[in-house]
C-alpha cells in the first residue's frame, strides 16, 4: 500500500470498496471504484447515489490537501449539487475534484466522474468546511 493512496479508512469506503489517491502534484484528489453488480441500480447502471459519494468524497479530500498533503484533515459537505450526465457501466470510474476558489475556511470545489473509457458520468460542484476538531467520544456537555 502507497502512502498517497488512502484504503479502508472509513466504514463508507469499507463498505462501497473505493480508493481515494492523494498523490498528485496537481493537489486534486482522485476517488477510483471498480464498478460490479453491488453498486448498480435496478437498471444496470451505477447508483446515482455511489455517484455522488464519489464525487462528494474526492471533493472533501481535495479540500483537504490544501492544508494537508496527507488528505486526513476533515472537511464537512456543506452544499453539493450533482449533475448525472450519462450511465456508469460496470468497471473503473474515477471522481475527480479541483479548487475553484474559497478562503481558509470555506472551499468551493468542483469534480467530474468519468467513466475508464473517458465517458463523462457525473459532475458536481460544492462547498466545503474545515470541521473543527469533533469529541466523537461522547460525555461531552450539552
Amino acid at each position: 500500500m502507497s502512502d498517497r493512496l488512502l484504503i479502508d479508512e472509513t466504514g463508507a469506503q469499507r463498505l462501497i470498496g473505493y480508493t481515494i489517491d492523494v498523490g498528485h502534484p496537481d493537489g486534486c484528489a482522485r476517488c477510483h471504484l471498480i464498478v460490479d453488480e453491488r453498486h448498480t441500480n435496478r437498471h444496470g447502471v451505477l447508483h446515482g447515489g455511489i455517484a455522488a459519494t464519489l464525487l462528494d468524497n474526492a471533493c472533501g479530500v481535495t479540500a483537504s490537501l490544501t492544508v494537508d498533503s496527507s488528505g486526513r484533515t476533515p472537511f464537512l459537505t456543506v452544499s453539493l449539487n450533482t449533475d448525472f450526465l450519462a450511465a456508469g457501466k460496470p468497471g473503473m470510474v474515477t471522481a475527480t475534484a479541483r479548487i475553484v476558489g474559497g478562503g481558509r475556511a470555506l472551499k468551493f470545489i468542483a469534480a467530474e466522474l468519468v467513466q475508464d473509457d473517458g465517458t463523462l458520468i457525473a459532475t458536481a460542484s460544492g462547498v466545503f468546511k474545515r470541521a473543527p476538531a469533533l469529541d466523537v467520544g461522547g460525555g461531552g456537555d450539552a
